[in-house]
């Protein structure tokens, strides 16, 4: 019994440098895969090239890493035990991008065990989903802030309501005796099309008496709330 619970803990196979080095080859034309991918399916200020080269790693080191556990059950339970001490804080700015991180460790799993066809296979599945339904689109929003005295509150929310259509997100309202501050959320694309047509809000707003100032300010995904 005892024999057989020591065979069991050390079942560890040995690879050849051509063995291993095809292994971790077939993990690195995946973890390009993931990064094509990640690279198609963002855009803008979405887009972190750091993370989409620490995709490629990661595939890489968890081929790597189920290279060395093999079949040893010992060494398993030793790198859960040592794995399980690490804390990430890495911040996930889309959800999509835990996916992405699932997908380049399924893929170095698959690597490590062998299983090349399934590594290949789910791969461009979830390549052509991704293509096909994952497109994200950057739209960086902007802040109009505008800042006047009290008695022009009407009048400010009539110029932008008029400007805007309408469709001008109010965020944030404050007010005092004396003062009123409005911030509104608009996107690029309502500042643009009305500056095609040669409106610009901030020259409307500066016509009505006793604004203290307007500004525009970018909001992209990374700093929004």
């Amino acid at each position: 019994m005892r024999e057989y619970l020591l065979n069991l803990l050390d079942q560890g196979k040995s690879l050849s440098v051509e063995e291993i080095c095809v292994y971790i080859a077939m993990a690195a034309v995946l973890g390009l895969v993931i990064y094509l991918s990640y690279w198609i399916t963002h855009a803008g200020t979405i887009y972190s090239r750091k993370f989409n080269v620490s995709l490629i790693m990661l595939t890489v080191l968890t081929c790597t890493v189920m290279l060395v556990i093999g079949n040893n059950v010992a060494l398993s339970l030793g790198m859960v035990g040592a794995l399980s001490i690490v804390r990430y804080r890495t911040a996930i700015k889309d959800s999509r991008d835990t996916a992405y991180i699932f997908w380049a460790i399924i893929a170095g799993i698959c690597c490590g065990a062998g299983d090349y066809l399934i590594a290949a296979i789910g791969s461009a599945v979830v390549f052509v989903i991704l293509l096909l339904l994952g497109r994200i689109r950057s739209d960086t929003r902007r802040l109009l802030i505008i800042r006047g005295a009290r008695n022009t509150e009407r009048s400010i929310e009539a110029v932008v309501f008029e400007f805007f259509s309408g469709k001008a997100n109010l965020r944030v309202k404050n007010t005092t005796n004396d003062w009123v501050e409005f911030i509104y959320e608009l996107t690029s694309r309502q500042i643009d099309a009305a500056a095609k047509k040669g409106k610009f809000i901030t020259e409307r707003l500066y016509q009505i008496e006793n604004i203290e100032y307007v500004n525009l300010v970018s909001q992209n995904d990374e700093i929004s709330g």
